[in-house]
């Protein structure tokens, strides 16, 4: 029997969605992402307590006040994490910027030169690391300066394709349009009873930002993310990379039957036109987008507040 994780890996690359080190041994990504509520989880671990350790008593030993000590820690933290991901993957890892930078562009950039330091400073080169940026305009704004500057970037939590647009005209490395939050809200707001396989809003969100990617040569990868089942991945098959939870690598390595390749950048159906996205376009299209605007909000929100529980941890240690 040939796995669904096997046909997946021949269409797609596949890219692990943890910081757990265990996890990424077992199922071999080509890539890892990370962020501070997946940091929060595996810095708990009691397997990773001599590494959360080394990086309290290394922040220690500055001269730095108690805020930014711990600013400084959760960010050496996740450089910390990255480089140990980086030992066992081929690729890349992706790293995130503090989400309360969301809305400021300077300091974004200001942070993703610290981040892209400290894995230079540990021999790490930026030519393996993603810097993760939220996909506000002032997010995207701050990785069309990054890419200039030779910082690859990731834009997450992007839900529509407005924001999509715009990150192919800053021309950004990749993006990581969200699936299963879109399920999520439609689920939540509308009467829909329909809303499986080829009918759900989430692949149906990524396949119209895949197409018109391809269709106009955008070089910008297409990274789903966000999955709530594996019946999402299949229905995604094809896509540039995928990333995907341990649970649903889990369920994947054991599941068989035939998966046919969804998306094709040589069969992209009718054109999708789109003009370039300037910002008051971009402002004004996610006033519009309800579902975008509550999820790309309550997604800042949470990834906040585990950043916020990540640095009230490390001064409890």
């Amino acid at each position: 029997m040939t796995s669904l994780l096997s046909q997946i890996r021949a269409m797609t690359t596949v890219v692990a969605d943890t910081g757990d080190f265990e996890s990424i041994e077992l199922y071999q990504p080509e890539d890892a992402t990370t962020n501070p509520s997946l940091l929060l989880k595996a810095a708990k671990m009691p397997i990773y307590h001599e590494l959360v350790s080394s990086v309290v008593a290394d922040v220690g030993r500055l001269n730095l006040s108690s805020d930014e000590q711990f600013s400084h820690g959760t960010d050496l933290l996740a450089v910390r994490f990255g480089e140990k991901i980086l030992d066992i993957i081929p690729g890349r890892v992706s790293t995130e910027v503090d989400a309360r930078l969301s809305f400021d562009k300077k300091a974004s950039i200001a942070k993703a030169n610290k981040l892209i330091s400290m894995y230079e400073e540990s021999g790490i080169g930026a030519e393996r690391v993603l810097i993760k940026l939220a996909s506000t305009w002032e997010g995207i704004s701050a990785a069309k300066q990054l890419e200039k500057n030779g910082i690859q970037t990731n834009l997450t939590l992007l839900f529509n394709f407005t924001q999509a647009a715009a990150a192919a005209d800053a021309g950004v490395f990749l993006i990581s349009p969200f699936v299963g939050r879109i399920l999520d809200w439609y689920k939540a707001n509308t009467n829909s009873q329909n809303l499986d396989g080829a009918n759900d809003p989430g692949v149906i969100s990524v396949t119209r930002i895949f197409n018109y990617y391809k269709q106009n040569g955008y070089a910008t990868v297409v990274m789903g993310a966000s999955f709530r089942s594996v019946d999402q991945i299949i229905e995604l098959a094809g896509c540039d990379k995928l990333t995907i939870s341990p649970l649903l690598l889990e369920e994947l390595s054991v599941r068989g039957g035939e998966i046919t390749r969804k998306l094709d950048s040589g069969k992209t159906g009718e054109v999708i036109n789109e003009a370039l996205i300037n910002e008051q376009r971009f402002r004004f299209r996610l006033n519009e987008d309800a579902m975008t605007n509550e999820k790309l909000a309550e997604g800042i929100r949470s990834f906040v507040s585990d950043q916020r529980k990540l640095e009230d941890w490390l001064k409890g240690l």
